[in-house]
């Protein structure tokens, strides 16, 4: 039994490296530091977005939002960002706060009606690319500065500056989810909402800061995506939820609540980006690329359908 506990606390980890091993031995590009360079700064979009959901899934929520408030921090931040206009914390500021307001807006809602979460972010996900088609009338944002533009595309020592704010977006995440009282809280309310009510946990309070958590993370992941194809795009992550959620899921985070890790979801994420680089390399068509991911999900939930009822 142990043993069993032990391969369902580290199978997505052992499931990575055996996708990588297969992959190496499918196609010798894959293990260059070249084609990881490429994979890690592909994925870090869909890492701050996966990253910011864990907390809420953690939670018992739900956030479908994500991708329609990418498009709205996106598109502010580059009105923000016309070169010689501002300097460039401004539009990474107002990119964020964007992200927090949108994401305080859901939790507000979600908190104060009891509507269940998935119907509240639905509805943020089209007022929210509503609102990016409106702030853009209709069209992309261009002539932003080179200096944000850098953020996207530039480099430090070598590394992609996309990369070095996944390294220290996660390493913040794990930190604020394992070693502060919010952590445990979040870990509480999504285990057992009553239960934690009556410890004397806030729980609106501690739902509120999960959704402006996600949010934040949202508003950067436009920020980082709007400076790297270098215009504000207002149909800009459409599908990006399902990508965020799915790497989330794969990387052991329980749709029931109270169940999550960072790391989990980072390799979750990884798992999905060598997956698709590896068929890229491969050749295979895009068409079966749906398939496989669409197939993988399916047997992460089953997997986290079949731990809880092994845990009742």
């Amino acid at each position: 039994m142990q043993y069993i506990n032990k391969l369902r606390e580290y199978g997505i980890f052992l499931a990575f490296v055996l996708v990588c091993l297969l992959l190496a031995f499918a196609t010798p590009r894959f293990f260059t530091l070249g084609n990881w360079t490429i994979i890690i700064t592909q994925v870090s979009i869909n890492a701050l977005l996966a990253f910011g959901v864990t907390f809420v899934i953690i939670s018992g929520g739900i956030d479908l939002s994500l991708g329609s408030l990418l498009a709205v921090a996106g598109v502010s931040a580059a009105m923000m960002a016309k070169a010689d206009q501002f300097p460039v914390i401004v539009p990474i500021l107002v990119g964020l706060f964007a992200g927090l307001l949108i994401g305080a807006f859901n939790g507000l809602v979600i908190t104060k009606s009891k509507i269940a979460p998935f119907i509240v972010t639905l509805g943020t996900m089209t007022i929210c690319r509503g609102l990016a088609l409106i702030l853009s009338k209709g069209r992309p944002v261009s002539g932003l500065s080179d200096s944000f533009n850098f953020i996207g595309g530039g480099t430090f020592l070598g590394i992609p500056i996309p990369i070095i704010i996944l390294i220290v977006v996660f390493a913040l995440s794990h930190i604020l989810l394992n070693n502060t009282v919010l952590g445990r809280y979040i870990y509480a309310v999504g285990g057992n909402e009553n239960a934690a009510r009556a410890a004397g946990i806030q729980v609106n309070k501690v739902k509120m800061a999960v959704y402006m958590i996600c949010g934040l993370l949202a508003g950067l992941a436009g920020i980082v995506l709007t400076s790297r194809i270098t215009t504000g795009q207002p149909n800009a992550g459409a599908g990006f939820e399902l990508d965020a959620i799915a790497a989330a899921v794969i990387g052991g985070t329980s749709t029931s609540g109270g169940t999550g890790t960072i790391p989990g979801t980072l390799v979750g994420v990884l798992l999905i980006g060598v997956i698709s680089n590896g068929l890229d390399l491969l050749n295979v068509s895009s068409y079966y690329q749906q398939v496989v991911m669409g197939s993988i999900i399916i047997g992460a939930v089953v997997l986290d359908s079949w731990n809880q009822r092994n845990k009742a």
